[in-house]
């Protein structure tokens, strides 16, 4: 005994530790949560209480808990401030990412849940206690293969009940228990149930029409505007570096604008900008005899023009870096170029651009991982479309799979499709790290942490 209670009161040394404390931390929380839960459950029901009862008793059971727990482990007092820190990462990291994963596999489909599906809505010809007669079969009524087991909701005017199909025969329906009713009219309960692999299955069985040709504009849209912006961030930057141009920080300051104003409100002004009978642009061309160009109306012609604003959106960002990464150039290497002979194109290809490899690697892959699932701009700009025939209405033109994923659970199935869209958002958490890696293995970006 006195062995154990000397064993708690060392520290444990290195990772070991470390693991131990965090254990012991969650537990602690986890076990204070379980206890408001339980608690609230237990009396709601009969108190009517607030939400906010879970918290109360949570933390009236944490601090007594926290004082237990380093009376035992006097050394995980020294832990106790990384308690707000893992609450926070467990409601607002870990328990969005585990719903997402549970929801994934089920036919959530939130406000839908547990209400009536008007759309099965079949007629009751006749009832003989639990014995239904609808006035279609009722497989294709209530569209269920088998029926039994599904909940139903059985009503009249000013009379509902709810109950479960027992057997199903044709147009005959038999009920776990009879309505108290004169029953007239039937329709199917929209249960939330666990569907395993059901939702990744619809996904693939319409890949063709969504997810392929949606995966491979989110690939080129990255790509491209990664590369655009990277390019006249470049040079702009080399031109700005320059310090005999005059008035090069007003320059700078004038190039900078479109990165400083709110995204939200410049791409507004854009799609104003761009709009096919009205827009500022199309007037020019028209002035110079160019017939108006579709835009946002034509499939292609919204892929350029999307990179065409994210583009003037993106490039003060890169010529920032470019110029950053230029300022760690020491003087002396093109001092000394000049002396051998070398030619300025001759110091940028043999200085200048393999010292900027190295700072602007990780500034390329970053922003290839956030373009990648740069939702504001597709929504804000085209909204995912122009419409394109044989594509989904929910995977149109420009849409990339972020946005798919935003359109299918909050716009399609009556705006409630949320198993379907977690669905979608683990096969984008799965393709995101697959790149990742692609990309980390390629430009050798983990060597040095190996």
């Amino acid at each position: 005994m006195g062995g154990f209670i000397l064993r708690t009161m060392r520290h444990p040394p290195g990772i070991k530790g470390f693991l131990l404390a965090l254990l012991l931390l969650l537990s602690l929380l986890l076990l204070s949560t379980g206890v408001g839960l339980f608690t609230f459950f237990l009396l709601e029901p009969h108190l009517d209480l607030p939400g906010w009862t879970i918290l109360l008793v949570a933390f009236l059971v944490l601090v007594p808990g926290a004082v237990a727990v380093g009376r035992l482990f006097p050394w995980l007092t020294d832990w106790y401030y990384f308690l707000p820190a893992l609450a926070f990462l467990l409601v607002f990291t870990l328990y969005p990412i585990g719903l997402t994963v549970y929801l994934a596999f089920t036919d959530y489909s939130g406000q839908k849940n547990n209400f009536p599906d008007r759309s099965t809505e079949t007629a009751v010809v006749k009832q003989e206690g639990v014995r239904l007669l609808l006035e279609e079969p009722v497989a294709e009524a209530l569209r269920c293969d088998p029926c039994q087991g599904e909940p139903v909701e059985v009503y009249a005017e000013g009379h509902r009940m709810r109950a479960r199909i027992l057997e199903a025969q044709g147009a005959e329906l038999l009920l776990d228990r009879a309505p108290p009713f004169q029953a007239e009219f039937v329709a199917k309960v929209n249960a939330f149930r666990f569907v395993g692999f059901k939702n990744f299955a619809f996904i693939l069985s319409q890949a063709n029409q969504a997810l392929f040709p949606v995966f491979a504009w989110n690939v080129v849209f990255a790509t491209a505007t990664v590369l655009l912006n990277a390019l006249l961030g470049l040079i702009l930057g080399l031109i700005l570096n320059n310090r005999a141009l005059k008035l090069r920080n007003f320059y700078r300051t004038l190039l900078i604008i479109s990165w400083a104003l709110p995204g939200v409100i410049t791409v507004q002004v854009w799609v104003a900008l761009l709009n096919y009978n009205f827009g500022a642009i199309n007037r020019l061309l028209g002035v110079l005899g160019v017939y108006p160009i579709p835009w946002l109306n034509d499939p292609d012609w919204a892929k350029v023009a999307i990179l065409l604003v994210n583009l003037w959106l993106g490039f003060p960002y890169m010529m920032t870096a470019t110029l950053g990464a230029l300022s760690t150039i020491p003087d002396e290497l093109y001092e000394a170029a000049r002396v051998d002979g070398a030619t300025p194109w001759q110091a940028l290809w043999g200085i200048t651009l393999p010292l900027l490899e190295k700072p602007m690697v990780p500034i390329l892959l970053s922003s290839f991982a956030f373009n990648f699932n740069n939702f504001y701009i597709i929504y804000l700009l085209t909204g995912g479309g122009p419409a394109q025939e044989g594509r989904l209405a929910t995977a149109q033109a420009t849409d990339i799979l972020i946005s798919w994923a935003y359109k299918t659970a909050f716009s399609a199935e009556g705006q409630s499709a949320y198993g379907l869209g977690a669905a979608i958002s683990l096969i984008i958490f799965a393709i995101t790290v697959a790149i990742s890696l692609v990309n980390f293995r390629v430009t050798g970006a983990l060597r040095e942490v190996r």
